[in-house]
């Protein structure tokens, strides 16, 4: 298996490897360049985004500056919407569904390092060039959830349908559909029913 193949597979994984720096390279280059557009640039931030997110059909409004680790690893669905400091360390898989909303400072971080120091620490190579290991999880956003300010979603875990994330949150666990969660770790507070409607 290549390198790239082990972190998608959720294996440990060199991430020093050429072709992954690579693909990292590529994806910073290209965020750079969004974040200096301007606003009333559509066409340009369409192109550049077209480049980012080879796997997403329809770009989302996406308020810059974004940093993502590859780019080509998130998936987003139809009508999602970004506000500024999005973070989205890709490594794994990154669905996000139909009409998501995130806000401002939210973290996407599908990388995990070993807990034991011995698989955690760096190595070294015959060539005497040091390196270490990681693994990730992927994450999964289902469609109409909203994620509020400064939130953290942590790999290995699925938001479910329609749920609510509360500003500041860590998102550590699974969260089942239609829930407002809140805290850190972010626990469920209670079910969103029609009683919430504001019209």
């Amino acid at each position: 298996m290549t390198e790239k193949e082990k972190m998608l597979a959720g294996q440990l994984y060199d991430p020093s490897d050429p072709e992954l720096e690579q693909l990292r390279l590529k994806a910073r280059k290209l965020a750079r360049r969004y974040n200096l557009t301007d606003e009333d640039e559509n066409e340009k931030q369409y192109e550049i985004l077209k480049e980012l997110l080879p796997n997403t059909w329809e770009m989302p409004r996406l308020q810059a500056p974004v940093y993502f680790d590859y780019g080509c690893n998130t998936y987003f669905g139809k009508c999602c919407e970004v506000n500024f400091h999005l973070t989205c360390l890709d490594v794994c898989p990154v669905h996000i569904g139909d009409n998501v909303l995130i806000g401002p400072n939210v973290t996407i971080a599908t990388p995990l390092h070993p807990l034991l120091p011995e698989e955690r620490n760096c190595r070294m190579r015959e060539d005497g060039s040091m390196y270490n290991l990681e693994y990730a999880k992927p994450v999964v956003i289902e469609n109409d959830c909203w994620l509020a300010a400064n939130v953290v979603v942590c790999g290995g875990v699925t938001i479910g349908e329609g749920s609510v994330i509360g500003a500041g949150s860590v998102v550590t666990r699974n969260i089942p559909p239609h829930s407002l969660a809140v805290g850190n770790p972010c626990r469920v507070i209670r079910e969103i029913t029609e009683k919430d409607r504001m019209e």
